[in-house]
């Protein structure tokens, strides 16, 4: 670490083997909680690079404990956050409206961070049962067609550099690293950031990878195609802009998004937006962003189509049928 931290204060950059390497070291306990806060401080005071951003997550991936799910195309659908808008759980309730419209997710997730309630807390709230089990999930995604990945129990690395996140009590690279780390590796990819400079970071990696993925960012801070502006969506063979008229809807105000405070409040507007009786605006989010999924994975599609389908999973009760019938595998 010592050569390491010499380098990089000279102003040295990482190549992705070496960023690997390094990072494995700390996720095998290999330095002292003082050489870590060193070396994440290092990438507060300048831009990580994509190859180190890159070599970061390839660490994570080879040190998590992996989800064998060979055999399905899945998707995951998640932020960054780090947005502060505290909006309600939008990816997560798509998530289901995915797996209502017969598309297979393995949702990768962890309780709340930037906002008082992650979709683990949702989860977990209404009594779903954490494992890193790969054959508990092969069984989800086969009754359900969703499995639910509790980030915690895949990365047992992460518990070393833990402490140290901690105590900065700043964001550090690792904020951008948890939707890049799925366990089940999946072939598709949804990802809402925080800023463009992330998005960007995001892109000349995931072009590097064999995962087809969209990144969405609003443009006025959000983390999701929140309807309140425009948000600039980048694929691996396309850029553009949408916004609500995109689908048809009308704007909506942030406080239309509003997450709640505790996890009772937020677990009531997620079942009222699975149950269809949430408000018009919440409703119109959830097809959006599961609209965008969709599309994702059928690049030939227009959002019109794309959309067309999220309705139909929602409104049907396929989505809410979906999550009823992974809480009743939870025995």
């Amino acid at each position: 670490m010592k050569e390491t931290l010499e380098f990089l204060y000279a102003g040295g950059k990482l190549s992705r083997p070496e960023a690997e390497e390094i990072l494995v070291k700390i996720g095998k306990n290999s330095f002292t909680e003082i050489e870590i806060s060193s070396f994440l401080t290092v990438f507060l005071m300048r831009t990580i690079e994509p190859a180190e951003l890159a070599g970061f997550r390839d660490a994570l991936l080879r040190l998590c404990l992996p989800v064998d799910l060979e055999g399905y195309d899945t998707i995951d659908v998640c932020g960054t956050g780090g947005d502060g808008k505290n909006t309600f759980n939008i990816s997560t309730i798509s998530s289901f409206v995915l797996a209502g419209a017969g598309i297979k997710v393995s949702k990768h997730g962890n309780f709340g961070v930037s906002s008082p309630v992650g979709s683990s807390n949702i989860l977990e709230h209404f009594g779903y049962r954490f494992s890193n089990d790969s054959q508990k999930a092969r069984r989800e995604i086969e009754t359900a067609g969703i499995t639910y990945l509790h980030a915690p129990l895949f990365h047992p690395a992460m518990k070393y550099v833990a402490p140290v996140r901690k105590a900065l009590r700043t964001k550090t690279f690792f904020n951008m690293l948890g939707p890049m780390i799925n366990p089940a590796f999946p072939k598709y990819q949804l990802v809402g950031v925080y800023s463009t400079g992330v998005q960007s970071l995001y892109d000349q990696v995931y072009r590097q990878s064999n995962q087809q993925y969209m990144i969405l960012h609003g443009l006025d801070g959000y983390d999701e195609i929140s309807l309140t502006g425009e948000v600039k969506v980048v694929t691996f063979d396309r850029e553009e802009m949408v916004n609500a008229g995109t689908f048809g809807f009308e704007k909506v105000d942030q406080i239309d998004l509003y997450g709640g405070e505790t996890t009772d409040e937020a677990a009531t507007i997620f079942m009222n937006i699975l149950k269809n009786k949430s408000t018009l605006h919440q409703k119109n989010v959830v097809l959006a962003n599961s609209a965008a999924a969709i599309r994702c994975i059928h690049t030939g599609k227009s959002w019109e189509e794309c959309l067309a389908l999220s309705r139909e999973s929602l409104e049907s009760g396929k989505a809410l049928q979906a999550f009823n019938r992974l809480i009743s595998m939870q025995s």
